[in-house]
């Protein structure tokens, strides 16, 4: 994995970040970006493993599906996050483009469900917040985390979901906190086997789903999961890229 850290993660184009692997097909072409050469650099860490309390990992690793080099992840009866965290928050951060591959579905999977809350595909971005504006359910279960992992949670958690069986578009609350929202932008078994390519307007879906505006984007992550339905999961995850 060592040398996966050095040619994956977040890297940069001008004022853009970048996630995933060098060598990847770009997903914009760098000729029609904006020329802003007085926009900062933005240094941001290498991509790793997010381990889950209680959970078994889902194994990462660089791999090609259809030609393109991606990160494969396979999950059995596992969960875990492949993370890469910005060193400075962006709050300018607005589209949002993404690709991704899967090879089968559990069709009991479905984000819609506690007990099946799985997906074989899920980005996971993360935004600051007031943490004091938490009801108290929710404080108690960030601190929970924070006993667990030593880490305080995400103020809000907006994730785009490949699902078993919820429509395209719905967005579904977390059974566990309401300051984790999913929306879904797959569906079902049709596109199985082929890379899936998406632009979302990650403001717009954020006040969508929350009601209210996004605070500073501080992560972007993959996730494939399959711990809930105690099955398996695979998918191969191309390039995100935000500006």
């Amino acid at each position: 994995m060592t040398s996966f850290l050095s040619q994956c993660g977040l890297a940069l184009a001008g004022s853009f970040v970048l996630a995933g692997c060098a060598g990847l097909p770009a997903a914009v072409d760098r000729s029609s970006l904006p020329d802003d050469p007085q926009s900062p650099a933005v240094s941001v860490d290498a991509g790793g493993v997010q381990r889950l309390p209680g959970k078994r990992e889902t194994f990462y690793r660089p791999a090609q599906r259809l030609g393109q080099p991606c990160l494969h992840a396979r999950a059995e009866r596992s969960a875990s996050l492949w993370r890469m965290r910005l060193q400075a928050p962006r709050t300018e951060a607005r589209l949002l483009r993404f690709s991704w591959w899967a090879a089968d579905l559990d069709e009991r999977a479905t984000v819609a469900q506690a007990d099946s809350d799985d997906a074989v595909a899920r980005v996971v971005l993360a935004f600051d917040g007031d943490l004091s504006r938490l009801n108290a359910r929710n404080r108690m279960l960030f601190d929970l985390a924070h006993t667990l992992t030593g880490e305080m949670p995400p103020y809000a958690t907006l994730m785009y979901v490949w699902d078993a069986q919820a429509p395209v578009g719905s967005v579904i609350v977390s059974s566990r906190s309401d300051r984790i929202r999913k929306i879904v932008v797959e569906s079902g078994r049709g596109q199985l086997n082929g890379w899936r390519h998406y632009e979302r307007d990650v403001r717009a879906d954020f006040e969508r789903a929350f009601g209210e505006p996004s605070g500073p984007l501080t992560s972007l992550a993959y996730m494939t999961d399959a711990d809930n339905t105690q099955g398996r999961a695979e998918a191969c995850y191309g390039p995100a890229r935000l500006f």
